[in-house]
């Protein structure tokens, strides 16, 4: 522990929690600033504007050249302002690993709290007192080697036990990254890559590595492990935490669960944007393999509630039950209202997901509701 750490935790964890609002702020502030719009100037673009405009003044009136030199000084600030407040929105970093580590950290912090004193400060002090209480203590020299001796083995025999869980993880990881793609192809992310990365971190009294290496371990083994993702051709791997897009996040998770779907035991999936950025047709894909992880097959795949928002009729035709979302102003206040939709109340609101309902759009609606029925039936 560090003197002031708790409060430095703190404040980091709040910037984690609140990392997307912070960017969208930033990101507000820097187009008030910088970025004009259609219908908008940007505050950079007006006071160049007033600039250029005291300028004229002052060759008319010379008296008037302090306002010139203010507006030229104020635009130079304005702009630096605004190189700031691009700084800042760009190092907002989306991290939900580090925002765990930090939790759990401040957990631990808390806990010694309750045991051992309200600041940091009187943490450090008890474990001072309590490492020389226990240098007082006389043990049996014979007993530690024994012990050490123990510790040893176990180590030795962890390494091994680990090294030989990574090798299984390396092929299962490959498998899982090739049924990925092969999923990824099939949902409008053609030549996009998946990767599984497993890490090794060196730690000095570790497990003993089948290469001779001090390495950590925990309950799950020795390795760190984190999926990588190129969603575009001629991109490096990199993690997928920190790159998917909201749409690209959504379909690698509909294709990670149709691969796991043997071993997943997670009971409702719920997926968001998920036709981001795809069409009909591979909407439909979309839709009938969402409908797969709901069939189950005894014990070999396992049964999911699927729920899904959804703008793409193609892929809400699979759904066993459809429900509409609506908002309403009710007393002055917004109330949201869900109404499970049947028969033609259906077909029309699908109609209505193609454009204008019309009696093209409605037969469309209807031979779509009765294609998926087939597939579901077969």
């Amino acid at each position: 522990l560090e003197s002031g750490e708790e409060q430095e935790l703190g404040q980091e964890r709040t910037r984690l929690a609140n990392a997307e609002q912070l960017r969208t702020l930033a990101e507000e502030a820097f187009g008030a600033l910088y970025e004009s719009g259609e219908d908008q100037a940007s505050a950079v673009d007006l006071l160049q504007v007033t600039a250029r405009a005291l300028a004229g003044l002052v060759r008319l009136d010379p008296s008037t050249s302090t306002l010139a030199e203010a507006a030229e000084g104020v635009s130079y600030q304005l702009e630096d302002l605004a190189e700031q407040v691009r700084a800042y929105r760009e190092q907002v970093e989306f991290n939900p690993r580090r925002l765990n580590q930090v939790e759990e950290r401040l957990s631990l912090i808390h806990n010694l709290q309750r045991k051992y004193g309200e600041r940091i400060e009187d943490i450090l002090a008890f474990a001072t007192r309590a490492r020389q209480e226990l240098e007082t203590i006389e043990h049996s020299g014979e007993r530690i080697a024994e012990l050490e001796a123990e510790e040893d083995r176990l180590l030795h025999e962890i390494g091994r036990l680990g090294s030989e869980l990574s090798g299984q993880r390396r092929v299962a990881g490959q498998r899982l990254a090739a049924g990925i793609e092969a999923e990824l192809d099939e949902l409008s992310m053609a030549r996009a890559r998946f990767g599984v990365d497993l890490a090794w971190r060196d730690d000095p009294e570790g497990a003993y590595g089948d290469d001779g290496r001090r390495v950590a371990f925990e309950t799950s083994g020795l390795d760190r492990v984190e999926f990588l993702v190129a969603p575009n051709v001629g991109e490096p791997l990199k993690p997928l935490v920190r790159i998917a897009s909201g749409g690209e996040t959504s379909r690698l998770m509909l294709a990670l669960k149709t691969v796991l779907a043997q071993a997943d035991r997670t009971p409702t999936l719920i997926f968001d944007e998920i036709d981001a950025g795809i069409g009909g047709r591979v909407g439909g894909v979309v839709g009938r393999k969402l409908w797969g992880l709901t069939r189950g097959d005894g014990d070999l795949v396992r049964r999911h509630q699927v729920l899904c928002v959804t703008h793409l009729p193609q892929l809400a035709s699979y759904g066993d039950l459809h429900l509409h979302v609506s908002k309403g102003v009710v007393g002055g206040r917004t109330v949201t209202s869900v109404h499970a939709l049947e028969g033609q109340a259906r077909e029309q609101e699908m109609a209505g997901m193609l454009g204008a309902v019309t009696e093209l759009t409605r037969a469309s609606a209807v031979e779509m509701l009765a294609a998926s029925q087939a597939q579901k039936a077969g």
